[in-house]
């Protein structure tokens, strides 16, 4: 609403308890007000509904593919593993059913499957070792002192002899570095058993999982069913760590879910058991990074909606603006040929009842002024009188009463006369010079000095002489209404180009600058209250341009108003277009 007051229209004031608004059609505020609104809601609001559920569409259709490209990912990493792990499983089994127990047992047979497994498998084997029924590994090559050990107490141990075939955890163990067995158990003759044992490092799983393209801050790990972190994390924590996350639930395929790091960051979560082992796979992304692309065209989104409001808004602001604006001129130019037409017949009976009054008193005065001349023979006849100057004056007193009233009288006429348009020769001075003995009388009472400044060399013009009485009569009584007593009013007539200049001065109030350019508006006054209609200025104006004339301005705000009228040398400038313009 402070814009609006800021860049209120023309009709903005215009309201049915205004002066003289009550003639007006239409509120026009109100149907501004209106026009604006309506349009405004009929044309945003779908676009904003649209926009919004796009918006969510696109954002849940962005987050669904960000879960189906994480699974995606969980499930080739997991495919991936699985063979790795079951590769090697299945070449010790292999190895098992290939070789005799005796064979295995020889520390040079199994040296030579170790270099065999390396050189096939490409690394992952740490060492080799064969331990028997009563947990005493019998043999073992590889890089640690480990003949001898006694593994009948281990957990694993127990479950390669329960199950066959068993991957264990990433553990220490005897060596103290992080590794995992792969054990397979073999069968011997006599109905008892020993074990092959395969220790591999965690370095190829890491490996594998560096491989993996992840995007949004990702991060691939395995974890176990306690939340051992199996492999060094990029941001959870070294292998054999507690993983601050939590362990997600069993579930037999690849499941994608929402979490929360240790900062309440949200995380996109994506897992898989590997069957056949301890391990979890873990794949989590940081979700506000996944969707920053999207932030980034969401800000666009926005700048463009924010745009396209502003824009549509400003098209209905200024088509609300301008259908309402030409309907509020063409109710004033209504209502001002109305005024025009009250004006013009208020003006001719003015004339009628003038010219009536002119006649009823010129013929008493003829009466009078033959009387008079009459009486003044008489006495000049008999000598008595004859040298009886005061009697003599007081005749010559009345005759000269009798021939001003007469003056009167002819003026009034002669104004009378000028109602109806008519173009003529005249001289300018002669024109101010009429118009200025109608106020007379007031300027004498309230002591207000009129000085000519008329030029010796004027031409006369062809223009209408009662609309250019009106125009100057019209200016006077605005200047007039704008000085106090003891004011100073100046007139000026002077030759230009291709006419006749004439000036206006006062040196009453002023006009404001923010009103300057409003003062020729119909019903604009800043006499409101005060009997002003705002009619003056606006009929000066139109009969300014009806005789083919300019109108120039200037104010200052306690100095004075000036008003110059530039007046063609002929009326034939009258079909041209004229214009008012204003300088403060």
């Amino acid at each position: 609403m402070m814009l609006l007051e800021k860049i209120k229209p023309a009709f903005w004031n215009v309201r049915p308890s205004s002066p003289g608004a009550s003639r007006y059609l239409f509120n026009y505020r109100r149907i501004w007000k209106w026009s604006i609104l309506l349009t405004g809601v009929v044309a945003l609001v779908p676009l904003i509904f649209i926009t919004l559920v796009d918006y969510k569409v696109t954002e849940q259709a962005l987050e669904q593919e960000f879960r189906l490209r994480t699974a995606r990912v969980v499930s080739n990493a997991r495919r991936v593993i699985g063979f790795f792990l079951s590769e090697r499983q299945s070449a010790l089994d292999f190895i098992v059913r290939d070789n005799s127990p005796a064979a295995l047992s020889d520390p040079e047979r199994l040296e030579a499957i170790l270099g065999s497994l390396k050189k096939s498998f490409g690394g992952g084997f740490m060492d080799l070792g064969v331990i028997g029924a009563d947990g005493d590994q019998i043999a073992y090559v590889g890089p640690f002192r480990l003949e001898h050990k006694d593994y009948h107490d281990q957990p694993w141990f127990q479950l390669v002899v329960d199950r066959g075939i068993y991957i264990s955890d990433v553990f220490l163990g005897y060596r103290q570095v992080p590794h995992l067995i792969i054990a397979v158990k073999q069968s011997l003759p006599d109905g008892s058993f020993q074990v092959l044992r395969a220790s591999l490092g965690i370095k190829p799983f890491e490996e594998l999982l560096a491989h993996m393209e992840l995007s949004g801050l990702g991060d691939a790990f395995i974890v176990n069913a306690r939340g051992i972190l199996q492999t060094n994390s990029r941001y959870y924590g070294r292998v054999l760590d507690k993983l601050s996350l939590p362990v997600p639930e069993y579930y037999p395929s690849t499941q994608v879910m929402e979490g929360a790091n240790a900062r309440g960051e949200t995380l996109l979560v994506g897992y898989r058991f590997i069957e056949g082992t301890p391990f979890i796979l873990m794949v989590a992304k940081s979700q506000q990074d996944l969707m920053q692309p999207w932030r980034s065209t969401r800000l666009k989104l926005i700048l463009f909606l924010v745009f396209s409001v502003t824009l549509i808004l400003a098209v209905i602001f200024g088509t609300a603006t301008y259908m309402v604006r030409n309907m509020h001129l063409a109710d004033e130019k209504r209502l001002m040929s109305l005024h025009q037409v009250e004006y013009a017949n208020k003006m001719a009976s003015i004339g009628r009842m003038a010219a009536g009054v002119a006649h009823e008193i010129n013929n008493p005065l003829a009466i009078i002024n033959e009387k008079a001349g009459l009486i003044k023979d008489l006495f000049t006849i008999k000598r008595q009188y004859a040298a009886d100057e005061k009697l003599i004056g007081i005749v010559d007193a009345i005759i000269g009463s009798v021939q001003r009233a007469g003056k009167i009288t002819k003026r009034l006429l002669t104004f009378a006369r000028n109602f109806d348009a008519s173009i003529e020769k005249l001289k300018l001075e002669e024109v101010v010079r009429e118009v200025i003995s109608f106020v007379e009388r007031e300027a004498q009472v309230r002591a207000i000095q009129i000085r000519l400044d008329i030029a010796a060399n004027i031409a006369p013009i062809e223009t209408d002489r009662g609309k250019l009485q009106q125009i100057l009569l019209n200016i006077i009584n605005n200047a007039f209404a704008a000085m106090g007593d003891d004011g100073h009013l100046e007139i000026g007539v002077q030759p230009v180009a291709d006419g006749v200049s004439m000036r206006i001065c006062d040196d009453g109030c002023g006009i404001p600058a923010e009103d300057l350019h409003r003062i020729f508006e119909p019903f604009f006054s800043t006499k409101t209250g005060q009997g002003g209609t705002g009619l003056g200025l606006s009929i000066t104006y139109n009969l300014v341009h009806e005789i083919g004339a300019e109108i120039e301005v200037t104010s200052a705000v306690g100095q004075g108003t000036c008003f110059t009228i530039h007046l063609p040398g002929s009326m034939s400038r009258k079909g041209q277009d004229h214009a008012c313009t204003f300088s403060g």
